[in-house]
Parts: C-alpha cells; structure tokens; sequence
C-alpha cells in the first residue's frame, strides 16, 4: 500500500541532502544541510533524524515529539521545507549516515538515501629550518594545521598561543625566534581543536641585572646583600660575583646571592656577576656601592674623649692645690706653735767635759727637746760650774 503512495506521491514528496558526504574533525560543529517537500494539502506535524539504520522507528538523535535527545544535537531546519541538523562538538561515535523523517497529517516520509558523516583529527606540522631538535634564539620555523577530513575553508582555521588568537590560517610562520615565542600552540577549524605542540626556545643569559639591599649609599656598619638575576633558558647554571678597583678584577665567589656583614670603608667600590648557562654567559652592569662614614659620629666621640681628658686634669689639678694648701696650712701651724712656745722656754746649763779645753762653738751646743706641759713645770738646771761657755740650751717646744 505504502509504495503505491509514495509512487502517486513521488513529484511531490522529496528529501535532498547537497553533499551525500560530509566530514567534521572531533570536537567541531557541523551542520547536515537537508531540504524537504511534500503536498501542498499536508500539514507537518513532526520531524524527525536518524543515525545508523534507526531511521524509521528510532531511536532517533533529535525528535521534536521527544525530549529526551542530546543537546548536541539541534535541529536547525523548520516545519515547512529546511531540514537541517546541527550536531556540536562532534565524537567519534558520531559517525556513520543520517537520515531526514517527517510526519504530516495524513503521511509519513523518510529520505532514506540520507548523508554520511566522517569524523576527521585536527593535528598540527612543525617544521624547523634546522634540523635539531634544540630551538634556539634566532631560528625559524612554520606550524601547519591539518586535518584529515580533506579541504576546507582556508579562513575557518585559527591559531592560538597559551588560549589567545595570534592569527587566522592553517599555516603559522616563526621567525627569529627568541623567549617571547616559547609558549603552547595549538589551531582550531570550524570549533574543532587540535592537540598542543609547545615551543620551548633555548637562549642564553640575557638582562643581566644586579639588585642591592637595603641601597647602594649606606652607613657604615649596615649589612649589605647584592643580588644577581637574568633571563634564560634554560636556567642559570652559574652565577659568578666580581668586585672591580679601577683596573683590577678580583673573583669574590660563585653563588646567586653576595652578602656582607658590616660594612665598611675597605667595601666602597665597584661589583657585577655574570651569568651562565649552556648557551653562553652575559655580564651585568658594575654598581658602586658608596659606604657613608659621617664626620659627626668621628666628632661626637673626640668630643667625648676630650671632655674626659679635660675632667681628668681638672680633678688632678684640684687634687694638688689640695693637697699644697694642706701641706701649707700644716707648717704655718707648726711654726705659729713654736713661736708661742718660745716665750715659755726654758734653759739647762749641763756642765762641759772638764777635759775640753777649745772655745766653745754653736756647733758645740746640743738642743734636747724636753717635753712640758705648764710653765710651772720649767725647770732651771745649774751647775756648779760658772763658765758661761760650757751652758747648754735645750728648747722645748709644746
């Protein structure tokens, strides 16, 4: 019964597909272009596409009387004569024919002959001038995006860099390359995208740079740290310090950090490092580390010394006029003593030797103290001898 309608039917009941084939790289969109015709008389109530045989009773991948198919898939066409499907991000499982249904009020048509999908890979081909491997600074190289799924529009393709456009085309050119090159890569076609290709540029030190802490003008006395950085890939395998005096270069040591403690005059001068890798070396810029030694420090400490100089000798002087004026006042005490005790003095004639015979001299006089305590107690002593010339004065003094 059905072949007898679709015969009468045949001039007006039609589904075309423009391209019996089609092909779509994995993760991209692509759109199952489709057109449709029926009777003027009918209504369409439903349409339908199936994948894979499942044509005719489903399951089908977009039914517009169901709403349990996939958002990926996404009938784009209409009820009246555009049948197109759009599948997003497309899979490997996606591939194989598809087929146009659609339901009016009174029929049912399938165009069976439907359309093929392939899923295509996206890949990208690098190709360096050189022939090794190690891409160094200056190079040159060219990225190719391609696919398996043959042609395709020169414009749709997209290259990135770390997820940013740099430029449309499925060919990319590098040249002179150097560190702002290195990065991932990788082209997009129609949604679909490729895997990564990273680019690592090899290059020696460059940018060399000294850094100095706290500053390079400090006080005497601060500790003081030079730093040494540069750029390069790879990494910095040695760092080297110098210090330079005019014309003479002395090697301070092999580390990335320069420290010393204390600063002093003997630390004024010039130093630089030099960085290496595999590639090569770069030097930096010489600093000139300037250690202050302020004048008002030296002054405040001579200053300081002198002034205790200054009391020192005071205190010395002082103690010497004291000690004058001590001694003085003792002798003037001692002779005002003896003055007023020679009023009370009193006088002991002893007799002479009867033997001694010369004149008697002042060298000749013996003076004996004698201690006393009142003037009642002055004794004058006589002898029977007369002669003024043998007495003897004894003077006592309180």
């Amino acid at each position: 019964m059905l072949p007898c309608v679709l015969g009468a039917f045949s001039s007006s009941w039609v589904v075309e597909y423009p391209q019996k084939e089609t092909c779509a790289p994995k993760g991209s969109s692509v759109i199952l272009q489709c057109s449709y015709n029926y009777s003027d008389s009918e209504i369409v109530e439903s349409v339908k596409w199936g994948h894979k045989e499942n044509f005719f009773h489903g399951p089908f991948v977009y039914d517009s009387e169901s709403n349990k198919t996939s958002s990926r898939f996404t009938y784009s066409g209409d009820k009246k004569h555009n049948c197109s499907l759009t599948i997003d991000k497309v899979e490997l499982g996606d591939a194989g024919k598809y087929a146009f249904r659609f339901i009016t009020n009174s029929d049912k048509f399938t165009g069976e002959d439907g359309i093929m999908l392939k899923i295509g890979d996206l890949n990208i081909a690098f190709n360096k001038a050189k022939g090794n491997e190690v891409i160094k600074g200056g190079d040159s190289a060219s990225l190719t995006c391609t696919s398996s799924c043959d042609g395709g529009e020169p414009s749709q393709f997209m290259w990135l860099k770390d997820g940013k456009v740099i430029k449309k085309g499925p060919v990319l050119n590098l040249t002179d390359m150097s560190f702002k090159h290195s990065g991932d890569y990788c082209c997009t076609y129609n949604g679909a995208t490729s895997g990564v290709t990273t680019i690592n540029v090899e290059f020696g030190p460059k940018n060399t740079t000294v850094k100095v802490f706290p500053s390079e003008d400090v006080d005497a006395g601060t500790n003081v740290t030079l730093i040494c950085s540069s750029h390069a890939n790879p990494l910095v395998m040695n760092y080297t310090w110098f210090k330079k005096h005019g014309t003479n270069v002395t090697v301070l040591g092999e580390h990335h950090i320069y420290y010393f403690e204390k600063s002093s005059q003997m630390d004024d001068d010039q130093y630089f490092c030099r960085a290496t890798n595999k590639h090569g070396s770069c030097n930096s810029s010489a600093v000139t580390i300037k250690i202050k030694v302020h004048p008002g420090l030296f002054s405040t400490k001579l200053i300081v010394i002198l002034t205790c100089a200054v009391i020192l000798v005071f205190l010395v002087v002082i103690a010497v006029a004291a000690k004058n004026r001590f001694s003085k006042n003792r002798t003037t005490s001692t002779e005002t003593d003896c003055e007023e005790e020679t009023q009370d003095s009193v006088y002991v004639n002893l007799p002479a030797s009867r033997s001694q015979e010369e004149i008697p001299t002042e060298s000749n006089f013996v003076y004996t103290p004698v201690q006393v305590n009142r003037r009642s107690d002055m004794v004058q002593q006589t002898n029977d001898y007369d002669e003024s010339d043998s007495v003897i004065y004894s003077v006592v003094c309180r």
